[in-house]
């Protein structure tokens, strides 16, 4: 099990996951900060990027911040 924390930007012209330090990520997307939209997105771009199923990430911390934590499982 590994947790990371993940600075959020909605909204953005495009997507990207950079990684700022180890276990740090900044994730933009596209999508709009309303009624889980963006943090649906980022688990899905969180998936293509760490190659693992988009059920074993979880949303801990920080639903509503554009600074969360997630658990990525084993």
């Amino acid at each position: 099990m590994r947790r990371i924390k993940v600075k959020v930007k909605p909204n953005a012209r495009k997507e990207e996951i950079k990684e700022l330090d180890k276990d740090y990520f900044e994730v933009k997307t596209t999508a709009i900060p309303e009624k889980g939209k963006a943090n649906k997105r980022v688990i899905e771009l969180l998936s293509k990027y760490f190659k693992i199923p988009k059920s074993r990430i979880k949303l801990v911390k920080g639903e509503t911040s554009k600074e969360k934590i997630f658990v990525l499982e084993d």
